[in-house]
């Protein structure tokens, strides 16, 4: 196992890097849990990209994920956070983006093709914009789907969902049923406070 105050240093020392090299386009930076994180400016994020994909001293070559965080509350809802590693330095970098709304950021295509899809998932699932990619369509919900699932403010009722029906043979629209939020949870141990038998009671008579 690595040592972690060996690794926390050599983090705090890139850390300074990237401050000394990406200037006021460094917003703030982190480092929890042995991972450094980076907050820059939108207008920025495909040339920090580059930045740590070419640099000799970071050769963050590999895109890990690309996923969106909703805060309802902030003008910026979003956050769009880029998850990369470097197999060269063994260390992994995450970078932060605000982005609104009505606002479109850069995509990462140009740097990462891996991003292109996680950034149709972004779009899908929060409907954050990236401006400059190939193919911004949905990708994980059924065609002409209104809304964003993982906003925090989505409705969960009045849209319908879609099923293959084995006894029509055919694909089928339905409105959507939330049958979870109405099942009945037994949180207590199982091994007190129900009223049924469970596997081996019988034994407690012998």
């Amino acid at each position: 196992m690595a040592d972690t105050g060996a690794l926390l240093e050599s983090l705090a020392e890139m850390a300074d890097v990237i401050g000394d090299r990406l200037g006021d386009i460094l917003e703030s930076h982190e480092i929890a849990y042995g991972e450094l994180t980076i907050t820059v400016a939108p207008s920025e994020i495909v040339n920090v990209l580059r930045f740590l994909r070419d640099d000799p001293s970071m050769q963050f070559v590999s895109l890990i994920d690309i996923c969106g965080v909703d805060y309802p509350e902030r003008t910026r809802r979003f956050d769009v956070v880029y998850h990369l590693l470097s197999p060269r330095q063994n260390a992994r970098i995450r970078v932060k983006v605000e982005t609104g709304e009505d606002m479109a950021i850069a995509s990462a295509t140009e740097i990462y093709p891996a991003a292109d899809w996680y950034e149709r998932e972004a779009y899908d699932l929060f409907g954050i914009l990236f401006t400059g990619h190939p193919d911004l369509r949905r990708l994980l919900t059924d065609y002409g789907f209104q809304g964003h699932p993982l906003r925090k403010d989505f409705p969960l009722t009045g849209f319908l969902e879609v099923r293959y029906d084995n006894e029509q043979s055919r694909v089928v629209y339905e409105p959507v049923s939330l049958a979870q939020e109405f099942r009945s949870f037994d949180f207590l141990s199982p091994w007190e406070g129900v009223d049924y038998d469970l596997p081996g009671d019988e034994k407690k008579s012998e």
